[in-house]
């Protein structure tokens, strides 16, 4: 370890509010895939086309607050903001698996992030830092797609996904678009619309890390539950949508004590845009604010995707 790295991990491991493993859950505070990604029509794959269908979007994350194992605030300057892009490709097939239409895909994001750190106690600075950086993040694999359809009502869908450590690593950076590790993903989700045009949507998922080979810290099982609840009006769907998010096991790291598991809440508004006889894409938009985090940052996240199949 590198003099920077050792004085580094000192400092931040007697700290007990800080920006470091010691108190924000997962690793630098990090959750491991998307938040924010399913709201309206989550239930749904894409239909099965010739060539597939590719997807678009773009995401902005920010925040200028950090939280303790109590919710408050750890008393830190610090800056966060993460621009993500994203292009996915799915394949949908008319083979059956488990009676479901089977297929796969792939995405591939970018981060642009900017961040910012200064840890003072007393009125002294501690440690600062700070990072700007736009590189590949972690790809993610999914090698199986099921998608049910019970009733013209409802429709299901699961995968399982697997983040590839790919991404831009370095340990000794602020902030990275790479975790440097595997992690696999078990998800399911649904969506319902009523005769009347009402929409309830939801998706569950655990993401599950493996250790980190540079730092030796392997992040904690984390899971998440997104919703959507709104009406449709013509091609149009409004309401509201959001997310929970919480670490279910401790994280494990080299003097870590106590897990430091991370929870919070978001929700605002969601729209949704689907005409199948329009030449425009299905579009979805979600602006969410996020409270009630613990062991975490609390900020703001804005998303918008599109697809086009072929």
């Amino acid at each position: 370890m590198t003099p920077r790295k050792t004085m580094l991990s000192r400092i931040l491991l007697a700290l007990t509010c800080s920006y470091s493993a010691a108190s924000m859950a997962t690793e630098n505070g990090s959750p491991t895939t998307a938040m924010g990604l399913l709201d309206f029509g989550a239930g749904y794959l894409p239909p099965t086309t010739d060539n597939g269908t590719v997807g678009f979007r773009a995401a902005y994350y920010s925040t200028d607050a950090q939280k303790d194992n109590d919710g408050n605030d750890t008393g830190n300057d610090f800056s966060l903001d993460v621009l993500s892009l994203s292009m996915a490709y799915f394949y949908m097939t008319d083979q059956k698996v488990l009676g479901a239409r089977y297929g796969f895909g792939t995405v591939v994001p970018f981060f642009k992030m900017d961040s910012e750190l200064q840890v003072k106690r007393g009125g002294t600075t501690l440690f600062s830092d700070q990072a700007d950086v736009f590189e590949l993040a972690d790809i993610q694999f999914m090698p199986m797609l099921l998608q049910w359809t019970p009733s013209p009502n409802l429709s299901i869908f699961a995968q399982f996904q697997i983040q590839a450590p790919t991404g831009d690593y370095d340990s000794e950076r602020l902030v990275s678009p790479g975790l440097n590790h595997w992690a696999f993903t078990p998800q399911a989700a649904f969506t319902y619309v009523s005769d009347s045009g009402y929409e309830v949507s939801s998706s569950f998922q655990l993401d599950i890390n493996t250790r980190n080979d540079d730092t030796d810290y392997r992040s904690g099982t984390e899971y998440r539950h997104e919703f959507a609840v709104g009406k449709h009006v013509g091609p149009w769907t409004v309401g509201v949508g959001g997310y929970h998010y919480q670490q279910i096991t401790d994280d494990d790291a080299p003097g870590l004590e106590g897990g430091n598991r991370a929870s919070v809440v978001a929700a605002g508004p969601a729209i949704g845009f689907f005409d199948p006889g329009s030449s425009i894409p299905p579009i979805r938009f979600h602006a969410y604010k996020e409270f009630g985090a613990e062991n975490r940052t609390e900020g703001y996240n804005i998303g918008l995707t599109m697809a086009f199949s072929f």
